[in-house]
C-alpha cells in the first residue's frame, strides 16, 4: 500500500468518526427534549426502527407450566470414563516405561471403578463383557447433591 492511499484511508476513516460524533452530539441534543436517544440513533441508521424487547418471564418452558425445558440440553455430548485406578511417579520413572512395565494403581483387585462424566465422579461399577466388548454395570450411583457438594 502506498502513502498515498493510507492517506485517503485515514481521511475516510476521520470522516466517518466525524459523522458518528455528529450522530451521537444529535441525539445528545434530541435527549434534552425528551427524545429516547436509543430510538433517535436506531432511526438515523439506515432507516432502521428501535423496538421493544419482550421482558423475560419466570416460564422458561413451551409448555407454560413452570418446570426448566430439559429438551434442550438432552442432545449435548458429555465424555464418559471409567477409571481402574491411578498412581503418581516421576518423570525419570515415566521416561523409562517400555512394552511390559506394570504400573501399581491405588486400587485392589476386585474394587469398583470410578465412572466419571466430564471429569465428574458420578458412580461406581463393575467390568462385564457384553457381545466380546467390555462395559461397565453401574453398583453405586452417586446422588445429585452428592455431586453437586463436591463440585464446591
Amino acid at each position: 500500500m502506498s502513502e498515498d492511499d493510507e492517506s485517503v484511508d485515514q481521511s475516510e476513516t476521520s470522516e466517518e468518526w466525524a459523522s458518528a460524533m455528529d450522530e451521537q452530539n444529535q441525539s445528545g441534543q434530541n435527549n434534552d427534549k425528551g427524545v429516547d436517544p436509543l430510538s433517535a440513533r436506531a432511526q438515523t441508521i439506515d432507516g432502521a426502527k428501535a423496538v421493544e424487547m419482550d421482558e423475560l418471564t419466570s416460564d422458561v418452558s413451551p409448555s407454560g407450566n413452570g418446570a426448566p425445558d430439559l429438551d434442550v440440553i438432552m442432545d449435548i455430548p458429555v465424555s464418559i470414563s471409567m477409571e481402574v485406578g491411578n498412581t503418581e511417579i516421576s518423570i525419570r520413572n515415566l521416561l523409562q516405561l517400555n512394552q511390559g512395565s506394570v504400573i501399581e494403581l491405588d486400587r485392589l483387585a476386585g474394587e469398583p471403578l470410578d465412572v466419571l462424566v466430564n471429569g465428574t465422579l458420578i458412580a461406581h461399577g463393575e467390568v462385564v463383557v457384553v457381545n466380546e466388548k467390555f462395559g461397565i454395570r453401574m453398583t453405586d450411583v452417586i446422588s445429585p447433591s452428592e455431586r453437586i457438594k463436591k463440585l464446591r
